[in-house]
């Protein structure tokens, strides 16, 4: 219906943004000992640059935009800019982390002596005694999208839809939501880029997989494609045990808060404070919402005394963040256009397919779909769930791509090129040939080079410094990030200087929601602008 004349130039302006991961590391591969380099700025406040989980954990951040290229310029920039004030440290340019002897070296990010700062470095020293430090370190990329505004009332018309229409918008966010979840498994098939490991990492592990040795260093699954994605990487087994609830904004929004509010007894052994010193925010299944992991997540921009829950139930669903992207080791800023592309046809497909809602079971089912996929993605013979019907990988992901072929040229046709379907195409050999994805790419090339692991990304990471210092600023210029680094420090200065709460007074009232706003929740927003203060319901409580 969308391909006709009448409605195609309704999909012109999809909006994107992303954020992407590094840790700092030596040219001998091992995690830097250096603090966050006060020439980028404030990371509690930089709008561009900042620190993760880690004081070495660098993350970029774009802002949101309708043009590709120019945001992946953008992205590339930060970087280059990084590089050109970063010494000879070297930005690591894989998902799973460099040599680290003892999760002692991983300092934990520091944000100043602002309450904003405090309470973002307490929740990581939560993070660090309930999951451990080594999983924190795990890196990937997020990306933002959302559809233009001017598709909405188009499509809900072609939908012979009659509610408000930001319900519409966040009912068909969520259904998006829900067909991420079921063929999700693609994206790491595609651009899962971390087969394999260093060593040091398994010291920190309980991991059951049966990882077998590489090289001198190094160990991988012979047919994995995302270690980070599988139950070696970034996850939480209590979070597992309890389901959030993807069939409607409400039923999201109740199971959100339940989830920072519900005590859990792994974590109430781990205590909240102990000689005076905050061992974690709280002993809840999440200290604050941004701990939900997932491969998927609806997002609303939030506003002064705000978290997202109110944010989402206030204003609805703005747009979604994918987190399933391994950084890609190849490309010098972790992400390349094609990939984009793929990810732009891919979600709109997403929304566009009808989505049944997922009861519990088939949710877990999807769950163990991408388990499958990380841990044996490129097994000839597996078999995924479609539903109760066992299917290949090849054999569902040929139907997918076939639907796939007509979202793209949909989109070629709205931006008068050729870019989707080329882009489309690439992708498809990867399902023809397992060959050539990127995880078989590493472990060929950790193969044929004699390399483990962490040579390789170290060689990599060396010519990608050399790429990006060799080429030219596109977007942003380095008197742009100077005036943003010495607005940053001023910002985060006021933040100091003005408080007028002791922490523990600041702490339970942003837990409550009453202070919580984006620079508290460890969220980063590369969407649209915050707009005005305005408090939902929940917040006044």
């Amino acid at each position: 219906m969308l391909s006709r004349p009448k409605y195609v130039s309704a999909l012109k302006g999809i909006c994107r943004g992303v954020e992407k991961e590094s840790l700092r590391v030596t040219h001998d591969s091992r995690i830097a000992a250096t603090s966050h380099p006060v020439s980028f700025g404030s990371p509690l406040t930089h709008d561009w640059i900042t620190t993760d989980y880690a004081e070495v954990q660098m993350e970029f951040i774009t802002p949101a935009g309708t043009d590709a290229e120019k945001t992946l310029a953008i992205l590339a920039d930060i970087h280059r800019h990084v590089y050109h004030h970063l010494d000879e440290e070297l930005l690591w340019p894989a998902s799973m982390p460099c040599t680290i002897e003892s999760e002692e070296d991983i300092e934990l990010a520091n944000y100043g002596d602002s309450n904003a700062g405090k309470i973002k470095t307490v929740y990581r020293q939560g993070l660090k005694n309930r999951y451990g430090s080594m999983m924190q370190v795990i890196a990937g990329v997020h990306f933002n999208f959302s559809m233009p505004d001017s598709f909405w009332p188009v499509w809900q018309q072609i939908k012979n839809d009659r509610q408000p229409l930001q319900d519409f918008i966040s009912e068909s966010y969520f259904g998006l939501i829900r067909n991420f979840l079921r063929l999700g498994w693609l994206v790491p098939y595609l651009f899962g880029a971390s087969p394999a490991v260093d060593n040091s990492f398994l010291r920190s592990t309980r991991s059951t997989l049966p990882l077998q040795p590489i090289g001198r260093e190094s160990h991988y699954l012979p047919m994995s494609t995302s270690l980070r994605m599988s139950d070696l990487g970034y996850n939480s087994k209590e979070q597992g045990n309890w389901s959030i609830n993807y069939n409607s904004l409400p039923k999201f929004v109740k199971g959100l808060r339940q989830a920072v509010t519900t005590p859990n007894p792994v974590f109430e052994k781990i205590g909240v404070r102990q000689n005076g010193e905050y061992r974690q925010l709280n002993s809840n299944i999440l200290q604050m919402e941004g701990e939900l992991y997932g491969a998927i997540r609806p997002k609303q921009v939030t506003r002064a005394g705000e978290n997202l829950s109110c944010a989402l139930a206030a204003r609805g669903v703005q747009y979604v963040e994918v987190r399933s992207l391994d950084i890609n080791p190849y490309c010098a800023t972790g992400v390349d256009l094609e990939q984009v592309y793929f990810l732009d046809i891919f979600l709109t497909y997403c929304l566009l397919q009808d989505s049944p809602e997922l009861n519990l079971k088939q949710q877990a089912a999807a769950q163990r779909n991408l388990n499958k996929v990380a841990t044996d993605g490129r097994k000839v013979s597996l078999e995924l769930m479609d539903g109760e019907t066992p299917r290949s990988l090849k054999s569902w992901g040929e139907d997918v791509f076939s639907d796939l072929t007509k979202v793209a040229l949909t989109l070629d046709t709205v931006g008068q090129s050729e870019k989707y379907r080329a882009a489309l195409d690439s992708q498809y050999q990867k399902l023809l040939n397992p060959a050539l994805t990127l995880s078989a790419r590493i472990v060929a090339d950790m193969a044929e080079q004699d390399l483990d692991f962490n040579e390789l990304a170290v060689r990599l990471a060396r010519q990608h410094r050399q790429t990006l210092l060799g080429t030219e600023y596109q977007q942003l210029q380095e008197e742009e990030f100077a005036a943003e680094a010495a607005s940053s420090l001023k910002r985060q200065k006021e933040l100091e200087e003005t408080q007028t709460l002791g922490f523990d007074d600041f702490l339970r009232l942003s837990l409550q929601g009453t202070l919580a706003g984006s620079v508290l929740s460890g969220e980063h927003s590369c969407q649209r602008p915050s707009m005005p203060d305005e408090q939902c319901d929940h917040c006044e409580q």
